[in-house]
This record gives structure tokens, C-alpha cells and sequence, in this order.
């Protein structure tokens, strides 16, 4: 059933060659990993609406088949607090398709995450070893630090616990001044969760869960990229 779900969803994608966030997020919730509650909205009053039934601040994120990086045309609004602002956010949203002439398909919608410790997991099929798993610190640090590891496909529990333990900053996940110990189970759970992806969905190139905040007590994927054959 998962894997039906989930080739369901890559299907949509594989003619643009990449999956709309929504449809990543969707692709990740069929595995069971972590991501937040969310809505696409097509309207000022679905944008509204939204906001009042997931709760305030949001963020909200531009949904077009013609934008793949969406931050690089101003398709990303963080920390709206009213019903106003969100109206507001999904105005702007409609201004970038004027501008650019793309499709809009709507706006996705989700709670802001608290703040913890950003990391990322992804994965990439290379042509001579098959998908292979990364995991390091995520957000700004994975380009200024490059502190990643990697494992090829299938990995087990000691392996994904291998990947987080052998990082420079292993210490900064086990707590430091001041700030508890990261959820290690529950990074390793999401990284054998992205290893059995890869391995029943072969469509998938490329994939990139960054950041995935990491908390004392659980984590969640911020932000979900997926590339197809």
C-alpha cells in the first residue's frame, strides 16, 4: 500500500521531472517521516481560512510547475500572523506570476517550526553504487561546513547511527551549553525510512530534507525537494 501511494505520487511529477513540494511533502508523510500539517490554498479566502484552522505564524510557499526554487523569486513568506497577512502573502504570490508569466497552482500553507537544530538528510542514486544516504547539519551550515556522511543503500539502525555519531559536530547533537541532547532515535528512524524509499521507488534521482529540525523530543522536515528520473 505504501509503495502504491507513493509511485502514485511520483507519477504526478515525472513528466516536469520533479515533484511540487506538496507532492513531496505527501511522498514523505507515505513513508512516515515527519512533516508538519499543511494546505494549498487558490484563494485570498482559502488563504484565510487556512490560517485560522492551522494556527498562526505560518509560512507560506509559492506552488508552480515552472518554479523549482522558490525562495530565488520571493515565493516564500515567512511569519505571518493574521488573516490579513496571510490575504496579503497569497496577493504576492499571484504579483510573482504576473511578473515571471508562470503557472500558479496555488500557495502551500504550514505552521512556522520552532526553532532546534537544523539538519539535513538526503539521498541521491549514483550510477555506479546505486542510492546513496546524507545526512549532516542542515540550513546555511551543510555549504559553509560540509560536515555530512554518507551510506549506500540499504542502510541498517547501527549504520544510520554510524552517520550521525561520526559527524564533527556530533557534539553540538548531543547537547551543548545549555541546550538538550538532539533526538538521535529519531534521526535514525528517518533515515531508514529515506533508505527504504529509495529502494522501492526507483523514479526518485534525488532527494533533499533541508532543513529537517531535530528537537529534544522528535524532528520535523522544514522543507522537501525531490528530482526524478
Amino acid at each position: 500500500m505504501m509503495v502504491a501511494m507513493a509511485r502514485e505520487i511520483v507519477q504526478r511529477g515525472m513528466e516536469r521531472g520533479w515533484l511540487l513540494e506538496p507532492e513531496a511533502k505527501e511522498l514523505c508523510r507515505a513513508y512516515g517521516l515527519p512533516v508538519g500539517e499543511w494546505r494549498v490554498v487558490k484563494t485570498v479566502e482559502e488563504a484565510r481560512a487556512a490560517g485560522k484552522e492551522i494556527g498562526y505564524p505560518l509560512v507560506m510557499k509559492i506552488v508552480s510547475p515552472d518554479v523549482i526554487h522558490k525562495s530565488d523569486v520571493g515565493g516564500v513568506i515567512l511569519n505571518i500572523k493574521t488573516g490579513s497577512e496571510a490575504e496579503d502573502a497569497f496577493r504576492k504570490m499571484g504579483g510573482i506570476r504576473r511578473r515571471m508569466g508562470c503557472r500558479l497552482e496555488g500557495a502551500l500553507m504550514e505552521r512556522m517550526a520552532p526553532q532546534g537544530t537544523e539538519t539535513i538528510i538526503g539521498a541521491k542514486r549514483d550510477p555506479q553504487f546505486g542510492p546513496v544516504i546524507l545526512f549532516g547539519l542542515g540550513g546555511i551550515f551543510v555549504e559553509v561546513f560540509k560536515d555530512v556522511s554518507f551510506r549506500v543503500a540499504p542502510i541498517t539502525r547501527e549504520g544510520a547511527m554510524d552517520m550521525i555519531t561520526e559527524l564533527r559536530a556530533y557534539p553540538i547533537l548531543k547537547g551543548v551549553r545549555g541546550r538538550g541532547p538532539s533526538d538521535t532515535e529519531g534521526i535514525v528512524d528517518s533515515l531508514l525510512k529515506v533508505s527504504s524509499m529509495m529502494m522501492d521507488v526507483v523514479e526518485i534521482r534525488e532527494l533533499d530534507l533541508n532543513p529537517t529540525i531535530v528537537y529534544e523530543k522528535g524532528c520535523r522536515i522544514v522543507d522537501a525537494r525531490v528530482i526524478l528520473k
